[in-house]
């Protein structure tokens, strides 16, 4: 008995390790439900309060409660996070929340701007107040990643809001993927009524349900469905929570219940083995007595227990073994999904972008720029439209295509060309982008064979610009300067929104930097006089070059032309100034508007467009400042009557008849394009010393 015992008091300890092991690793599963009917004191122990928000009577407001109109944001986030993916299985769960809430404001005045529900893998979100709907912050809206359901009270232009009161889906920004209208079903957002929100994601049918109701019955139709697939977003532990914010208003956001839970699947467990005689599952039968003697049954019990010795060391490797591959696992999970927030942009095959342009083929052509041809691409799995840019293989080509990358592929904004994703496989730089099915700014402003884009879309066109030019140069983590834009960069959706394109000879800059002396690139036409003289592209030259877009797009010329009577250059600039000089300078908009327009809003537009081209660049505004003149938050520009002129002491890094005879080998080249480009000395009309 005495020789049997060691074996045994060896493997004790070990099991015992790997017992306390697996059941801390069942330990570690969340909890895939909670309810919260009312909120009290302890529901404190299970709720984290960010930025403004409270409890108070039952209820959790998320917004400041005060008399006069105040900016507030806040945040309620349930603490623990819920595991949403499943890597054995690799199966992500469905949802389901319920919900109620008020809006409200003490002044029936002042409302803006909602609330949303949130799903993030950060507990700790909370956005800046105004129209940010506590999400984001307002100096970085692609920092915080959510999905989120809002329930939007203020329409906001910046955001692409449909109107008034909305419930969209966002994620990762706030221009919502797909939005209705909860009057369609009845419900006033803000009449202070309480309203029950219920929430369903199936992930098995890849579909977003969103059902409102003044009472506790689910409605059997949505008011918002959207076939979207959520698994790339949740991946494992995901944090739960609301946020709201104002903006200048007194508008008030409660909490009154709220129950969430997933499904879809169940964890995996590590498996039983027949060996293991502490399985529950095996049965064991009483054994019929039959005398023995004492040594036979010392052989028999040393046995016994020399086979469940190796039994139970092997089951406790495979238990080990098991729980540190599935640790392994969760971990390279996180960290492929912190790679995919990362990159952003999915990396295509050539395969697949091939198949989907018909071999690059002369018949999807979108267009032609300095680095490469655009085609139109459709990929039939997903029924979807993109537009890809293959880049000529030539130095400059590779270097524009690392820079358009780079740079865009951590932008997000409304007006700017959404990279989708990118290609470097068989010697081929391709990157792709969403399809814009207007086409560019130029081929639309000057296509004699269909009507003039009317004056609500120039207007338009003219404040989305300013928009995005004001989030690159003032409200990125570093200073994107274009470089390059002009007419045939602005791509029109399907609404004729502007979206700004080809970023190819963009650069970042560190905010307050003096910027460094490069080559000159750009197109001739559109560059700032001072970029000519010194090679120095500051946001200033960029507002130079809006300027030109923006007296285009009121005039319907183009930066330069030759006179219908004379033949002679025509300065889109020198003549818009002219007739500011005489007083008439409502004359320069576009003749095939007919008069429709209003006078006021033009005249403001040229005034605009005179001051951001000015050539002196100390007196040209900022485009915030510029933005701000657009949407009536600032007075219009003063802008002298006479055009101001410059000297530079400093020779032009180009003889201008050499600039002049470049800008004419371009113009063939462009005007297979629809784009002619201007020859500087034309434009610029400097005086060098």
């Amino acid at each position: 008995m005495s020789m049997t015992m060691p074996p045994l008091k060896l493997f004790l300890p070990f099991l015992f390790f790997a017992l306390l092991a697996s059941s801390a690793s069942c330990d570690d599963e969340d909890s895939s439900s909670f309810s919260f009917p009312s909120f009290t004191s302890l529901s404190l122990q299970n709720l984290t309060l960010l930025g403004d928000a409270y409890l108070r009577d039952g209820l959790v407001g998320l917004t400041r409660d005060v008399s006069v109109p105040s900016s507030s944001s806040g945040s309620v986030v349930y603490p623990s996070p819920l595991l949403f993916f499943d890597p054995d299985s690799n199966t992500t769960a469905s949802f389901s929340t319920r919900f109620t809430f008020s809006v409200t404001s003490p002044n029936p005045n002042s409302f803006g701007d909602g609330l949303t529900f949130f799903l993030s893998p950060d507990n700790e979100t909370l956005g800046s107040p105004g129209g940010f709907l506590g999400l984001v912050n307002s100096s970085q809206l692609t920092k915080n990643r959510f999905i989120a359901i809002e329930f939007d009270t203020r329409q906001d232009p910046h955001f692409g809001d449909p109107g008034g009161d909305h419930v969209g889906l966002d994620i990762n920004s706030l221009e919502s993927i797909q939005t209705a209208d909860p009057a369609l079903q009845g419900i006033d957002l803000k009449n202070g009524d309480s309203v029950t929100a219920w929430i369903d994601y199936k992930n098995d049918l890849r579909k977003l349900l969103v059902f409102l109701s003044y009472t506790n019955k689910k409605p059997d139709e949505p008011l918002l469905s959207v076939n979207i697939d959520l698994s790339p977003y949740l991946k494992e532990f995901v944090y739960l929570g609301f946020s709201a914010s104002t903006e200048g208003s007194t508008e008030l956001h409660w909490i009154e219940s709220w129950s969430f839970e997933t499904f879809g699947f169940l964890p995996m467990r590590p498996k039983s083995h027949p060996h293991n005689v502490s399985d529950s599952s095996v049965i064991v039968r009483p054994p019929i007595s039959v005398p023995e003697s004492g040594s036979e049954h010392r052989k028999r019990l040393g046995l016994g227990l020399g086979i469940a010795g190796p039994a139970f060391f092997c089951a406790g490797l495979l238990a080990f073994g098991y729980i540190t591959i599935r640790k392994w696992r969760k971990i390279q999970t996180v960290k492929s999904f912190k790679a995919e927030i990362m990159t952003g942009p999915r990396e295509f095959s050539y395969r697949e972008l091939k198949f989907a342009s018909k071999g690059f083929h002369s018949s999807r052509i979108l267009g032609h720029g300095a680095f490469g041809t655009v085609y139109k691409a459709y990929f039939a799995h997903s029924g979807s439209e993109a537009a890809v840019k293959r880049s000529k293989h030539s130095h400059e080509g590779k270097t524009e295509f690392m820079a358009e990358l780079s740079i865009i592929a951590c932008l997000r904004h409304k007006n700017l060309v959404q990279l989708q994703g990118w290609c470097v496989e068989k010697g081929e730089l391709l990157l792709v982008y969403d399809f814009m099915p207007n086409g560019s700014l130029d081929k639309v402003l000057y296509n004699e064979s269909q009507d003039a884009l009317n004056w609500n879309y120039r207007q338009n066109i003219a404040i989305g610009l300013a928009s995005v030019l004001t989030y690159l140069h003032q409200e990125c983590e570093q200073q994107v300067i274009h470089r390059d834009i002009k007419t045939s960069n602005v791509l029109l959706d399907g609404n004729f929104n502007p979206r700004l394109g080809d970023f190819g000879l963009a650069r970042l800059m560190d905010h307050d930097k003096s910027p460094v002396s490069t080559l000159t690139a750009g197109t001739m036409g559109y560059l700032a006089p001072e970029y000519l003289q010194y090679g120095k592209a500051t946001e200033k030259t960029d507002v130079f070059s809006y300027g030109i877009v923006i007296l285009e797009v009121a005039c319907g010329r183009r930066p330069i032309e030759r006179d219908q009577g004379n033949q002679k250059m025509v300065n889109l600039v020198d003549w818009v100034w002219g007739l500011h000089s005489e007083g008439n300078i409502i004359e320069a908009a576009d003749r095939r508007l007919n008069g429709e327009f209003n006078v006021e809003e033009m005249r403001k537009l040229l005034l605009v467009g005179l001051s951001c081209a000015n050539p002196d660049s100390a007196m040209r505004p900022s485009m915030r400042r510029v933005l701000q003149m657009l949407v009536n938050e600032a007075a219009p520009p003063t802008v002298p009557r006479s055009k101001p002129s410059l000297s530079f002491s400093n020779s032009l890094p180009l003889a201008l008849e050499d600039i002049v005879s470049e800008s004419d080998n371009e113009k063939e080249e462009d005007e297979e394009e629809g784009n002619l480009k201007a020859p500087c000395s034309v434009l610029c009309q400097i005086r060098v010393d």
